[in-house]
């Protein structure tokens, strides 16, 4: 800028005529145009935007960048005060010239965010950075390059590093608090660039220091925007955040949940707490719980192993009360024939909550040298404590379950949550809450998602549990007591018809196991042969059809062999739901295995291809087609 007298502050006054401020603002002189701004002030305080955009074209974009420039002191000349005139000016110009959406979308003026931000991490003067506050919503309000233009490199730095020297009740938290909830709610991660990325990521790391330290109203604020980001599932915000070089973030959510849960907060602030510990832990793995940060100038630090039971207790305490408020409002209350929006959340608060309580089985089972890295943070007291805890719950949780099965309910996400919750903690745990299970577990293969047509996911969760039980004869008897086998079959076969969908073979495995589990101990029960069975034997070759895998091959075709046993070709050709092409298959998949290479060290598949081998001699006879495919290829 030239070094004509530094502008007075706008005033009140009237303004003079339009056209007289374009005509300034076309000067030629700087001295022209700072007259021009200064009564452009007042114009835009009037409100009448198609006059402002005339005033935004008659300046132009680049005069007001060279006038925060020379602000900032990054053009040489003018003295300390002029700077600050220049300053004041231009924040004050660009946030009236922004009030209109047409001027706030503008290109040139969203170039202006990376100045403005630095002017706010920069200025002393509160009146000033107010403005650059109001100027900035505005850009995020009116465009999405607007929006995202915050999230370019230091932007978010500069800008939320001075929230925490607010002071509380402020203007200027109030309208820094505004534009942050404006970013999180309108930038989306999905197609960002790494830079972009990178910038959300800043954004999530100043959130996660305001809630660590801060002990205002704002701690709350900070909390919820913390957990919107952070819940977007598959991100790629998630991968931004792993990368960071920094673990203080960390520190600082641990910090703040720490404050939250320890303190007397009402309930809603405690679910939010530990919906961010549940997504903390879906973004850093489980162990992120019993990882020992420590926390810089944090008074209220404790150990891993408080910490640990802190967020399970907090979390049993919300789960206790959520079961008694919804089976009051389903079963008891005047309105339980409406499930309006208040249940709706309760079951969503649920799910979160058994989510987190997932992980921590998970963690515990890891920690306790099941799979995945054993823990070394947590004493083997405390894992005791949460083995107790997790069994007080799950007892509670099968109660619910009971609860509904009085009621005649076996319909709801909520339901159908509590079932994926004790098979979880069943499945590390398969002989927990015994005689409770065993009651109950023909209702849970009842058991219906809100948009199920037939069971399917309440059997899948319980598939982990019942591969283990099943090792027992008692484990046997009470599947088949009340023919829970044919409702495994039924999970196999649709997890083989999901449309083309991947195949889970996790989830096959432990089916094919509980089913070979059940066939090998039938002396002890009748079995017959049913239409499961021939349903059965397609799904199992259409499931080997997709795949090499050696471990695949073997176990379709062992339990196929199982299965075999109980029939004959002649009477699977006169059933009228086999497809006569499955004999083919069923060749194919016994030559397969039959074939297999197996290393000597590999038990179960030596053990798997004597059940087949020994099962072919037995049946081959009643399976002629089969028998004369397998004598062209093997030697059985």
């Amino acid at each position: 800028m030239d070094s004509s007298p530094a502008p007075a502050a706008p005033t009140e006054a009237s303004a003079p005529p339009l056209e007289d401020c374009l005509r300034l603002l076309r000067g030629e002189r700087d001295e022209q145009k700072l007259a021009g701004l200064l009564i452009a002030a007042n114009v835009c305080r009037a409100g009448d935007a198609a006059a402002v955009a005339q005033v935004y074209r008659a300046v132009g974009p680049r005069f007001l960048r060279r006038l925060l420039n020379t602000g900032l002191g990054k053009v040489e000349g003018g003295k300390e005060e002029e700077r600050e005139a220049y300053l004041r000016l231009a924040v004050t110009v660009l946030a009236g010239l922004a009030r209109a959406p047409e001027v706030a979308a503008d290109a040139g003026v969203v170039s202006t965010v990376p100045l403005i931000a630095e002017v706010v991490s920069k200025s002393p003067d509160l009146t000033i950075t107010e403005e650059c506050f109001e100027l900035l919503s505005l850009v995020a309000i009116a465009s999405e390059d607007g929006a995202y233009k915050f999230c370019e490199p230091g932007v978010m730095d500069m800008l939320f590093s001075q929230i925490s020297n607010f002071p509380d009740g402020s203007r200027c938290l109030e309208l820094s608090t505004h534009l942050l909830q404006l970013l999180v709610h309108k930038l989306r991660a999905d197609n960002m660039s790494v830079e972009k990325l990178q910038g959300m990521a800043s954004m999530v790391a100043s959130l996660a220091m305001l809630f660590g330290v801060l002990h205002t109203a704002f701690k709350f604020e900070s909390l919820h925007m913390l957990a919107t980001l952070l819940s977007q599932k598959e991100s790629p915000l998630h991968d931004a955040l792993r990368s960071m070089p920094s673990a203080i973030w960390k520190s600082h959510i641990r910090g703040g949940i720490i404050d939250v849960l320890q303190n007397r907060v009402v309930s809603s602030e405690k679910l939010q707490a530990l919906l961010l510990a549940e997504c903390m832990m879906s973004i850093l793995g489980e162990n992120w719980l019993s990882e020992d940060h420590k926390i810089l100038d944090n008074k209220n630090a404790i150990s891993v192993d408080k910490f640990v039971l802190l967020v399970l207790q907090s979390a049993r305490v919300e789960v206790a009360v959520l079961l008694n408020e919804l089976a009051f409002s389903k079963y008891e209350s005047s309105k339980s024939s409406q499930i309006d929006d208040a249940i709706i959340q309760k079951q969503r608060n649920l799910a979160i909550l058994f989510s987190l309580m997932e992980r921590i089985i998970k963690m515990i089972s890891d920690a306790s040298g099941g799979e995945g890295e054993p823990s070394q943070t947590i004493c083997e007291k405390t894992i005791m404590q949460v083995i107790t805890g997790l069994n007080e719950t799950i007892s509670l949780v099968l109660d619910f379950l009971q609860d509904a099965k009085d009621h005649g309910q076996r319909k709801g996400d909520d339901l159908l949550a509590a079932v994926r919750i004790v098979g979880s903690y069943l499945a590390e745990a398969p002989y927990a809450c015994q005689e409770k299970t065993g009651h109950l577990l023909e209702f849970i293969f009842s058991i219906e998602g809100q948009d199920e047509s037939s069971p399917f996911y309440s059997v899948r969760f319980m598939l982990p549990m019942l591969s283990q039980i099943t090792t027992t004869a008692d484990g046997c008897r009470t599947l088949v007591s009340f023919g829970g086998y044919k409702a495994v079959i039924d999970c196999l076969i649709k997890m083989t018809e999901e449309n083309g969908m991947m195949i889970d073979d996790g989830s096959m495995f432990l089916a094919c196991d509980t089913i070979i589990n059940i066939m090998s101990n039938r002396k002890n029960y009748p079995i017959q042969m049913e239409p499961c069975f021939i349903h059965l034997l397609q799904a199992l070759t259409t499931w080997a059809g997709t795949t090499d895998a050696s471990s695949v091959v073997m176990t379709a075709s062992s339990l196929c062999a199982m299965v075999m046993e109980l029939t004959s070709e002649e009477f699977l050709s006169s059933c009228s739901g086999f497809d006569p092409k499955t004999l083919g298959s069923l060749s194919d998949l016994i030559v397969r295995s039959l074939r297999q290479d197996i290393p000597d060290d590999d038990s179960e598949q030596l053990n798997q291809k004597q059940i087949i081998a020994s099962g072919y001699r037995r049946w081959a006879d009643r399976f002629p087609s089969v028998r004369n495919v397998v004598h062209q290829h093997v030697s059985v």
